[in-house]
């Protein structure tokens, strides 16, 4: 299996501009220099990359737990992608993931522990397992 997006972009990096597209046809839309490294008006790939981990990891979560017999109501993660800088460039230094989780008859140690191991275990970290993330887990 193979998922496929598109990104085109067209002229220089501070004047020109760009479309991405998923290959689903779920998402389509513009970005820029603005939208990616200013506060511009769009989509950038590191917000994309944000969505990517987050559903990845609520998914993950959710499947951790059930499989433990403890299945979710809801499990809602945000990504903060923090972009920076370093001697070589621009580059993603830390990810950021918030969980509310609402889960029927656990202890929050257990649930913790589920957190956790998803964190380092879900599909999308393992492909980013060299970008630092932390996970801050909240059983509601």
């Amino acid at each position: 299996m193979a998922r496929q997006a598109e990104a085109e972009w067209k002229g220089d990096l501070k004047g020109g501009g760009g479309r991405v597209k998923l290959g689903s046809g779920a998402y389509e839309g513009n970005y820029s220099f603005a939208t990616r490294f200013e506060n511009g008006t769009g989509a950038n790939p590191e917000e994309l990359l944000g969505a990517a981990h987050a559903g990845c990891y609520s998914m993950a979560l959710a499947n951790s737990l059930a499989t433990a017999g403890f299945t979710p109501t809801s499990v809602r993660t945000t990504a903060a992608v923090h972009l920076g800088k370093d001697d070589k460039g621009f580059l993603i230094n830390l990810i950021e993931l918030t969980v509310d989780a609402v889960v029927p008859k656990i202890d929050n140690a257990t649930f913790q522990q589920h957190a956790e191991k998803t964190r380092v275990g879900c599909i999308i970290a393992r492909a980013l397992a060299s970008v630092p993330t932390t996970v801050k887990a909240t059983l509601k």
